[in-house]
């Protein structure tokens, strides 16, 4: 029945849950420093790699086999992937020990009050919101609001990813060559958003329009190493766990508060406005960003 769906949801997205506080842990316990930024950016992507097939290997599955088939087979792959990890579990080791020293053992009720993790929070719940409203609302905001052909809007979102991907590598790269991750982080974003209020604005051809969303997908995957290692810096000792889950959960809170208002919006005939208040998002997550550096570590007294 279709109210099962609700409670099968339920348990996946518990499921889903533990990757990102595990995925993070692994990495910094087993990569060394001066590799992260390019551990961080292999693994993203993987990520943006899997959202850009999804659709194309699910609805494949799906036309030739039916709904349940697709299903079915898409859940042995999950079930692929757990039998991988269980023979590599000795390789996935993850150590206390690898974040930033802490006199004392640190409560969760004042590890998730510190002014560096509630930046770092607020950083992905905004930054989410925007990547929503632009990886899903841009076709039917384009082919409303701006009168572009669905099939080429649709379009524009492959380009965004296919140049979030090259971006993510990128970011990569410049990660080993600065410190001042936060700056990246800032220009990346400040690029995306310049871009799409120039859209807005200029209303631009379309052969120019899909090189524009490749190069925001490009401005905007260069700042995902920067951001995982601005996140790092504010883990102690202990707690790499705790900070990741928590400061990560804020991906699912964006996820859930974007499509409401850019779905209000597209409603209320102002999707004319959309990118510019993605754009307004990322210039909002310049801020949060910039205070975890302003801020600085988190400290702990003992």
């Amino acid at each position: 029945g279709f109210f099962w769906l609700f409670a099968l949801a339920a348990i996946m997205g518990a499921g889903n849950g533990v990757f990102h506080p595990v995925d993070f842990a692994i990495l910094n316990a087993n990569v060394s420093p001066k590799r992260l930024g390019h551990a961080y950016s292999t693994h993203g992507v993987g990520g943006n790699l899997g959202y850009a097939l999804a659709p194309i290997v699910s609805f494949g599955l799906a036309s030739a086999f039916g709904w349940r088939a697709a299903l079915v087979m898409m859940g042995c792959a999950g079930l692929v992937v757990l039998a991988v990890l269980a023979t590599q579990r000795a390789n996935l080791a993850c150590h206390v020990g690898h974040g930033r020293p802490v006199a004392v053992p640190v409560r969760a009720s004042e590890l998730f009050r510190n002014p560096a993790v509630l930046a770092c929070f607020a950083y992905f719940g905004i930054f989410t919101v925007g990547t929503i409203g632009i990886q899903t609302f841009a076709p039917a905001t384009l082919n409303v609001a701006f009168d572009v052909p669905l099939a080429l809007a649709t379009s524009a979102v492959t380009a965004l990813l296919l140049g979030g991907t090259a971006g993510i590598v990128f970011g990569g790269y410049l990660t080993t060559r600065t410190q001042r991750h936060d700056l990246l982080a800032a220009g990346g974003l400040a690029t995306a958003a310049t871009i799409l209020v120039a859209i807005t604005v200029f209303h631009p051809p379309w052969p120019v329009l899909l090189p524009l969303f490749a190069l925001t997908g490009f401005a905007t995957g260069s700042t995902g190493p920067s951001r995982d290692l601005i996140v790092r810096s504010a883990v102690p000792d202990g707690a790499s766990g705790r900070v990741y889950g928590f400061v990560y959960s804020a991906l699912d809170v964006g996820s859930m508060v974007g499509p409401i208002a850019f779905g209000w919006m597209l409603d209320h005939a102002l999707g004319h406005a959309l990118f510019l208040v993605v754009a307004g998002s990322f210039l909002l997550a310049i801020a949060t960003v910039v205070q975890v550096r302003r801020i600085g570590p988190a400290r702990f007294a003992a």
